[in-house]
């Protein structure tokens, strides 16, 4: 949930809340522009702030600190249940696997991770390769999330909803919830007043990098959409680095 995403953003309605929500095609549309981004110049620009490239500037080092603790957390949320081993895991929205290789590395009996970007799997495959990690374990796919089928024991969603409004996110946490058996851990900008602003300055200055929106989320709305699908809220943390803002939550079935 980096805040220059947010400085980057072409114009939406505080909070990502829209008085007209998108319509079917419209979500499609935009889902494309997401797509073909993170398929060329975004690709390039998260896959080198998602390593230990030393190509980045200040902003984009603040990200990825930022990015790892909310990564950090949740393997420590994990770890605390134990049987690692034992659970089948679902990374939905994967990105360059800074999930899924480190999950995998402890032990995770089975990862299905996925992303809507090819070329984001391609390259979390070969880093799982280059980690000698069991394909037979941690498989990657090319997926928009509402795609995503089967059943987990956790399912896990970081730093996604940036890209979706509120009622398509909710519609997202449901969706997902309907995969897991047991947990489902979410994360997303949550609307701050110090995001709106941001929000709004970004929308000052147009320009050709304005490739995709950011939104942020009111919170009350997700985690309502988790309790109508039977889950209940157990924990939350607010994970922040300069640029980088992330409420994570984990919910389980009631």
């Amino acid at each position: 949930m980096a805040a220059e995403q947010l400085l980057d953003s072409t114009s939406e309605t505080d909070a990502g809340v829209s008085a007209n929500a998108p319509t079917p095609s419209a979500k499609d549309s935009e889902k494309s522009v997401v797509e073909a981004y993170f398929n060329s110049t975004g690709f390039d620009r998260w896959n080198r702030i998602y390593s230990d490239s030393e190509d980045v500037n200040k902003v984009q080092r603040n990200i990825r600190i930022g990015h790892q603790k909310t990564v950090d957390q949740v393997l420590a949320w994990l770890q605390e249940e134990g049987n690692l081993g034992q659970r089948s895991f679902c990374d939905a929205g994967c990105g360059v696997g800074s999930l899924s290789l480190p999950l995998a590395a402890l032990g995770a009996g089975n990862i299905e991770a996925s992303d809507l970007s090819a070329a984001m799997v391609n390259e979390a495959s070969r880093r799982a390769n280059e980690q000698g990690i069991d394909p037979a374990r941690l498989q990657f796919s090319a997926s928009d999330l509402e795609s995503l089928e089967g059943r987990y024991d956790t399912v896990i969603c970081l730093d996604v909803f940036i890209h979706y409004p509120q009622e398509p996110a909710e519609q997202m946490v449901e969706h997902l919830a309907s995969l897991a058996e047991r947990r489902l851990l979410v994360s997303f900008a949550p609307y701050t007043p110090l995001l709106a602003v941001l929000k709004r300055i970004g929308e000052l200055f147009p320009g050709p990098s304005k490739t995709t929106r950011a939104y942020t989320l009111r919170e009350s709305g997700i985690v309502a959409a988790a309790q109508r699908s039977g889950f209940r809220l157990v924990r939350r943390s607010l994970n922040q680095a300069p640029f980088y803002f992330s409420r994570l939550i984990e919910f389980e079935r009631i």
